[in-house]
């Protein structure tokens, strides 16, 4: 069973779960379109981006100390040019 399927409780078959997205009068390009969305949507390829090689605990912490620091005097800097304090 890989893991894109799994067992469900009451019975024995097998349900896909994922995303899924109808094409609709063949228009292929379209649902192309809606299916890179709701992946970009979804964050997946950033997760698989992020799980290509392995990353250190403490780099995975500072990473996300400074993402939040960025986040804070962005908000800050914001904050400054609209109400000035």
């Amino acid at each position: 069973m890989n893991n894109k399927q799994r067992k469900t409780k009451n019975s024995s078959d097998f349900e896909l779960k994922g995303l899924k997205v109808e094409v609709r009068n063949n228009d292929v390009s379209k649902a192309l379109r809606r299916f890179k969305k709701l992946v970009q949507d979804d964050g997946i390829l950033q997760e698989v981006r992020n799980k290509e090689f392995y990353e250190k605990p403490s780099v995975i912490k500072n990473r996300k100390k400074k993402a939040a620091r960025a986040r804070h005097l962005k908000e800050k800097q914001k904050r400054f040019n609209d109400q000035g304090y």
